[in-house]
């Protein structure tokens, strides 16, 4: 037999003896001891095998060789022992023995769980014992035993029954269920598909001992991708528990795992998933849905974003138990059920913790599936590690969840450590090799995955939590960008592209922007009033207001290049830094993305600002070199400056924030996390650029206007300066309009992203 685990069972760790004898689920058992690491797989098999040859076993065949698993393995096979030997086949045995035969026990103050099970055992057998003596003769645990035995004196004595449910079969009446089917059983419980004869439903009954408080923590939640647990029945007479809940008749996430590694990747896509589904259907002799908009939907997706759309259910579902103060703490395909039409449901929070149910003795509890934890749940899980189970928080469980999700695009889980149903390494090499994080090359993706989906799943892997999304909430936000083709595609772009590579040349791009038009709008400035005013000056005159313009122009440039780049730096800098390889904190990457949303805005503010300046130093020039000017003159000196103003405005706005947009906006959210506050600066930047394209299609319309301001009839040269005017702001126009419509549609993609509504969550829960 394998000396380690599967990979894929469920553990857990901690002090159980506060939480019952046996904390187990039907889907994945689980037990738990006082002193490490423990599974139940070499469990199931000593039942096995005494079921089959009602003799004893050698207890060492059956123990893993791992330190860290091995002493507490030790202690649950001794407790199912003990109760064969002393209930079931009339061959006793004393702890004492035990230790003999494995000193191992005695490094460390045995178990108090293990004690009172000798106890017990022998009361129940009908030996003479007495509580006194265990108290006396082990006075470390006299506490918790004596606490074991308070909870225990109301109840009758155990049967000698060790798989919880044996004594039940289909067709049998439970109370108010008729047990239908069987749907899955553990060492500890059994499950059936059964019919609430009061209700006149079908159910999931889970037949169970009254351990643990999965039903008390599973009733804080109602959510569509949750399993919803309806009301839980006590047998007390039988120490039993039925938990009844929703049915969820399509199957679970590991059936569809199993086709994937049977399905070359090519020939998947989102018809894989419905057909998993309706082979366990047809298997159940359950109806297929028919006319299903959601099926619909799903086979028209790719297999990448069939990934996404399950992951976006399954995130939201950790935010809305996050938010209830609840962790799953054992996420695996096995615990995602599937309901006909594709939805999947997280079930099994037999080992979650809670924030509002109180259970003694869980702050050290802590369970799950080795393959599928973080690497701070597997220090949890080491006696000897400074980390606690109370320590572990939603990163946890989104880790569980990247894991997951990379198996079911894949077929393999991101670590090469042992796929479902083979042994695993030991904590120790577990925790080395999560810590070195995914190795793409070992691991490699499908080459159909788009860039988004696989920055998400790399990130949520991530070896350190604080580099991890931080709640289900930014998570969903992310799986929502995957299944959006625009978002993803200008969010992520292809590796190598132009785009991919533009933002090298944001300090050239940026000036060249406003530069440009600011030098055509100056010269229009200088040509328009050098024609109409400066001309009929005297020559004197003249030669001073040339030095006036070579002085504005040589002060108004520079400074307005150094307010521009000092203003926006954050957008020109952060995108840099990153796609470099550095990091910044989650707050300056927050002031990035808002600097960026309003690049275009920064920079001509301060070019609209110089040009007001130049409104009012260039006709106080015209006064002091001049001795003054006619009143028409100063109108159209204002009217010029208007033009020049509103090209300055106009056109570098949607140039700068096309470009942001386009390229440095989605470094900076490839790097960090959607917010609300992203969404308000997408919103605002939407409403402000009908008002700048409204300027820009003012350009030439001013123009026209300033020849009313010239008397007479205006020289050919004043002509062809405005007919150029003209015709330059309508192609103008036209161009900014284009660059209009695509900010606009970029803007709503982005937009779709951050305002994510999930499908069939509650109306409160949409964001």
């Amino acid at each position: 037999m394998n000396d380690r685990p599967p990979s894929d069972v469920t553990v857990a760790t901690g002090p159980p003896t506060e939480l019952g004898p046996d904390t187990a689920v039907a889907s994945s058992p689980v037990t738990a001891s006082d002193s490490g690491f423990v599974v139940d797989s070499g469990v199931e098999q000593l039942v096995a095998d005494w079921e089959s040859s009602g003799s004893p076993a050698a207890l060492s065949e059956y123990l893993p060789d791992t330190a860290a698993i091995r002493r507490a393995a030790l202690v649950e096979l001794i407790k199912v022992d003990l109760e064969y030997r002393w209930l079931r086949s009339g061959q006793p045995k004393r702890l004492a023995d035990y230790c003999l035969e494995f000193p191992e026990l005695l490094a460390e103050p045995l178990p108090a769980g293990l004690l009172y099970e000798e106890f017990r055992v022998r009361r129940d057998s009908g030996d003479k014992v007495e509580a006194d003596d265990y108290l006396k003769t082990y006075p470390t645990q006299a506490n918790r035993f004596e606490g074991l035995l308070t909870l225990d004196s109301h109840r009758q004595p155990r049967t000698s029954e060790p798989t919880v449910g044996d004594a039940f079969d289909v067709g049998a009446r439970l109370e108010d269920f008729e047990l239908v089917r069987e749907l899955g059983r553990g060492a500890f419980a059994r499950v059936f598909l059964a019919r609430q004869h009061s209700m006149q439903r079908w159910v999931a009954l889970k037949i169970s001992r009254n351990v643990g408080t999965e039903p008390q923590t599973m009733a804080q939640l109602d959510h569509p991708y949750i399993v919803r647990v309806f009301d839980q029945r006590l047998l007390e007479e039988r120490q039993l528990r039925l938990l009844f809940m929703e049915y969820v008749p399509g199957g679970t996430l590991l059936d569809v795992v199993r086709l994937v590694r049977a399905t070359p990747p090519d020939k998947r896509s989102g018809q894989l998933l419905l057909d998993s589904i309706d082979r366990v259907l047809d298997e159940k002799g359950e109806m297929r849905p028919e006319d299903s908009s959601v099926r619909s939907e799903i086979a028209a997706l790719s297999w990448p974003e069939t990934v996404a759309w399950i992951g976006l259910r399954l995130a939201d579902a950790l935010e809305y138990a996050c938010k209830h103060g609840v962790l799953h703490r054992d996420i695996k395909p096995a615990n995602v059920l599937l309901g006909v039409e594709g939805v999947p449901k997280l079930a099994d929070f037999n080992v979650s913790s809670s924030d509002n149910v109180a259970t003694p003795g869980a702050a050290g509890f802590v369970g799950g599936s080795v393959a599928y934890m973080s690497p701070e749940q597997l220090e949890a899980c080491d006696p000897d590690a400074a980390r606690t189970a109370g320590d572990l928080d939603t990163r946890s469980d989104i880790y569980a969840l990247g894991v997951l999700l990379w198996e079911l695009l894949t077929g393999s889980r991101p670590f090469s450590d042992g796929e479902a149903g083979e042994a695993t390494p030991s904590p120790h090499v577990l925790l080395e090799s999560r810590r070195r994080g995914v190795d793409l090359e070992q691991n490699p993706l499908p080459d159909g995955c788009p860039a988004a989906l696989r920055r998400v799943l790399v990130k949520s892997l991530a070896p350190d939590r604080e580099d991890r999304w931080s709640s289900g909430r930014k998570l969903a936000r992310q799986f929502a960008l995957c299944l959006d083709p625009h978002a993803r595609d200008l969010v992520d772009p292809t590796p190598g592209s132009r785009r991919a590579t533009m933002w090298r040349y944001a300090p050239a791009i940026g000036l060249a922007a406003i530069g440009i038009p600011n030098l055509l709008a100056a010269g229009y400035n200088y040509y328009y009033n050098k024609v109409l005013i400066i001309s009929a000056l005297p020559a004197e005159a003249q030669e001073n207001l040339e030095q006036v313009h070579l002085i504005i122009g040589g002060v108004a440039f520079p400074l307005g290049a150094v307010l521009i780049l000092y203003w926006c730096r954050l957008s020109i800098t952060v995108p840099r830094g990153l796609s470099q390889g550095r990091t910044y904190s989650s707050g300056i990457l927050g002031k990035a993305r808002a600097a960026t949303l309003t690049l275009g805005h920064r920079a001509v503010v301060v070019s609209f600002a110089l040009w007001l300046v130049a409104g009012v130093a260039y006709p106080i020039a015209l006064q002091i070199t001049a001795g003054g000017i006619p009143l028409r003159a100063y109108t159209q000196v204002l009217a010029s400056l208007a033009v020049c103003g509103a090209v300055a405005v106009a056109y570098p706005f949607f140039i700068l924030t096309f470009y942001a947009v386009r390229c440095l906006l989605p470094i900076l959210l490839s790097h960090g996390e959607l917010r609300s506050s992203d969404c308000r600066g997408i919103r605002s930047l939407a409403r402000s650029m009908p008002r700048y394209l409204a300027v820009a299609a003012a350009v030439p319309l001013i123009g026209v206007a300033g020849l009313s301001f010239v008397g007479g009839d205006p020289s050919d040269a004043v002509n062809a300066t405005v007919r150029a005017l003209c015709l330059g702001g309508i192609f103008a126009f036209i161009g900014v309009y284009q660059l209009f419509r695509r900010i606009e549609s970029d803007l709503r993609a982005l937009e779709r992203v951050v305002r994510i509504e999930v499908p069939g969550a509650p109306a409160g829960r949409r964001r």
